[in-house]
């Protein structure tokens, strides 16, 4: 696959964009360093025009939110018939959906919170469930939009009726679960190790905590019960294989032990299109299996197709 021409799609229109040039350009300097030919792609409306244009052999798809992680550029880059890394239309969207994602995860039998899914203009001043929760919007990622709602709280957030709320109106009300942050990463049919996320800033792993300097520390492995190790990485490649995604994901949970070494263990979500820097949750779990990141993003360009 060397001297291959890969475009890297980067930057785009979401609200992740910072994310995004920050995993792009990352990945395309370890693919220069592995001997591609790479173009950088800032990604616009005029994105189908540029990559007909270009012709190039891969598109790796670098894009965060919205339009990148949705199944959109992905409808686009099958159209035009351009082989691409990461998930493809249907599990794109799917897991892009907190909603939908999270019925097709319970019916797989993995464990999500409880939660219903409401327009943020219906909640006003009752609570939509007895506090402690989480309200998120639907289809945003990166904690965009994520409100915790202490115990104690008089009313909702008052935001979700502001006009400077900016993050569709569908939101989703989830019961909050206390305790650790987990995540786990996979890799084609390969699961990865389990990392805890440690926010230094606080309880939340809001957007800061991701990716500001010094917004959190990662413990890979995680220090937890073996069972437990094993039991997140199982859920983990089963969300994996139920959402139809390729490549690689992560999926997030959240693990309270507070009572008892066995806690409670739920899922929160899949990500198909997570952050990609060498320093970043999936790179680190590589790192941890074996492989650099430069073997990780070969990896992701030869296991790239259409049809995905």
């Amino acid at each position: 696959m060397s001297g291959k021409h890969v475009a890297v799609l980067m930057g785009g229109l979401s609200s992740e964009r910072p994310v995004s040039l920050s995993s792009g350009n990352a990945c395309a300097s370890a693919l220069e360093a592995e001997g591609f030919r790479v173009t950088r792609v800032d990604v616009a409306r005029d994105i189908a025009a540029v990559l007909v244009d270009l012709k190039p052999d891969v598109a790796f798809n670098a894009l965060h939110g919205p339009n990148g992680e949705d199944g959109t550029i992905q409808g686009i880059l099958e159209y035009l018939q351009i082989p691409y890394t990461h998930s493809g239309v249907l599990g794109s969207a799917l897991a892009m959906d907190k909603d939908r994602a999270k019925a097709v995860a319970a019916a797989a039998g993995i464990p999500v919170a409880e939660g219903i899914v409401l327009d943020r203009h219906e909640i006003g001043a009752t609570h939509p469930m007895q506090p402690p929760y989480v309200v998120k919007p639907v289809c945003e990622g990166s904690s965009f939009g994520v409100v915790i709602v202490r115990e104690g709280q008089s009313h909702p957030p008052q935001v979700l009726g502001s006009s400077d709320w900016r993050y569709g109106d569908r939101v989703m009300v989830e019961r909050y679960i206390a305790g650790r942050e987990l995540t786990c990463g996979v890799m084609g049919d390969e699961v990865l190790g389990v990392t805890e996320v440690l926010p230094l800033s606080g309880a939340f792993y809001d957007y800061d905590a991701k990716y500001a300097a010094g917004g959190s520390s990662h413990v890979i492995p995680a220090q937890i019960l073996p069972n437990i190790y094993q039991k997140v990485q199982t859920l983990a490649l089963k969300a994996h294989q139920a959402m139809g995604c390729r490549g690689v994901s992560r999926s997030d949970f959240r693990f309270d032990d507070r009572l008892s070494e066995e806690g409670e263990l739920v899922w929160l979500e899949v990500n198909t299109q997570p952050g990609m820097t060498p320093t970043s949750l999936v790179p680190e779990m590589a790192a941890h299996a074996g492989r650099s990141f430069g073997d990780l993003v070969r990896w992701m360009v030869e296991d790239a197709s259409c049809s995905r």
